[in-house]
């Protein structure tokens, strides 16, 4: 069982959508999305690389979908404001290329219900996936996670209304918080790194950023006296997105999912359809201890799943509750398979995820938005029921 630390600094970083990895997922969650649109039974494993003014779209993708690619990858790419030659990387004059062959059949007997060696629809993959949420923030992210996001979408709402005109799509965010017996206490430092044009000076920028970003999120009296910001601490960032940084998928897990607090099993989130358990058993694990934490019956709460290919039933669930549990961990977690159906099958039905829901979990986290399903507490009175 884990402790909670005394006193400690815990860091999280974001990016907005504009970084070029983030480019990268969405446009392989758009792909996805246009697949389930029109085939909610879609296989889709599509890996995408952005560098300057070139896409390229690979992977295996089973469908009766008739999906134009590049079409998707480029209406992506303008969305993200990204519609300009001297950025670089333009929706309208890149090169996209696309390389998508089928599912291999060895891996769908196992997921395709009944062809399998056993008759459930079987995990899509081998491994661990975590969820976690916690009591110190109303959406039950990690407060450190939870500012970091607000500052680069508050970036990118300001970018796109108009209000800063001079900035450009890529940015970064960075939040540190002290902790004291697992609360959190002040802001003791912020990093914001903001692509810009060219003419404008580092003074202004930085004067904008601080008082139209940084001041909304994250108000003085929610920092220490001794805070530090940084705001383009390299002096500039002209050069950005795809056009400076090779961008793919899945390259982003940690601010996907909690920002480096809890477990990670490793697997990427983005344009995996639902079959694939590195994303949709992953979304069950923040559904199930969202829930645990909204029944009252811990603070923190991280659940582990583990699957085998083809194989329906987790093969292992662990609830850590950091010492927070207000119950044994091995009878709260003994308890999960009575609320919550962990086969893929029940999974997938239970999200409701054979629908076109995912490119907007590409950008600014998976968790902590009420859009998304696996948000819901709808199952905290039943564990409460259950466990007494």
């Amino acid at each position: 069982m884990s402790k909670i630390k005394s006193r400690h600094f815990f860091t999280s970083e974001s990016i907005s959508e504009g970084h070029p990895d983030k480019v990268a997922d969405q446009i392989s969650d758009a792909i996805l999305d246009a697949c389930l649109e029109q085939d909610k039974n879609s296989r889709v494993a599509c890996e995408t690389l952005v560098t300057t003014n070139l896409v390229v779209i690979a992977g295996e993708i089973t469908t009766t979908a008739k999906v134009d690619y590049e079409k998707v990858a480029r209406q992506v790419i303008a969305d993200i404001g990204y519609t300009k030659d001297e950025y670089g990387f333009n929706a309208a004059t890149c090169r996209v290329e696309t390389h998508i062959h089928q599912q291999s059949p060895d891996i769908a007997q196992g997921v395709t219900e009944g062809q399998g060696e056993f008759k459930e629809q079987g995990a899509g993959d081998q491994g661990m996936m975590f969820g976690y949420a916690t009591a110190e923030t109303e959406n039950y992210l990690p407060l450190t996670l939870d500012l970091a996001h607000a500052l680069v979408l508050k970036a990118a709402e300001l970018r796109k209304a108009g209000k800063i005109k001079y900035l450009r799509p890529d940015s970064k965010s960075q939040v540190t918080v002290e902790y004291d017996d697992g609360k959190p206490g002040k802001v003791t430092a912020i990093v914001v790194s903001h692509q810009h044009d060219a003419d404008v000076s580092n003074e202004q920028l930085r004067q904008d950023i601080a008082k139209l970003v940084i001041d909304p999120v994250i108000p003085a009296d929610r920092r220490s006296a001794d805070c530090k910001i940084f705001i383009n601490p390299t002096g500039r960032f002209e050069l950005g997105g795809p056009a400076g940084d090779t961008g793919l998928t899945g390259r982003k897990i940690i601010a996907d999912s909690y920002g480096g607090v809890g477990s990670h099993g490793g697997g990427a989130f983005s344009g995996k359809d639902p079959s694939k358990v590195d994303r949709s058993a992953a979304y069950m694990g923040r559904y199930i201890a969202k829930n645990i934490v909204a029944a009252g019956l811990a603070e923190k709460c991280e659940v582990q799943l583990a699957y085998a290919i083809g194989y329906a039933q987790p093969l292992s669930i662990n609830v850590d509750t950091y010492g927070t549990g207000k119950l044994p961990e091995e009878k709260i977690a003994a308890a999960l398979s009575q609320v919550f159906d962990l086969t893929p099958k029940g999974i997938i039905t239970t999200l409701d995820l054979k629908r076109p829901i995912y490119r907007n979990t590409a950008a600014y986290g998976h968790f902590g938005r009420d859009i998304f399903p696996w948000e819901k507490t709808d199952r905290a009175a039943a564990l409460q029921k259950i466990l007494k």
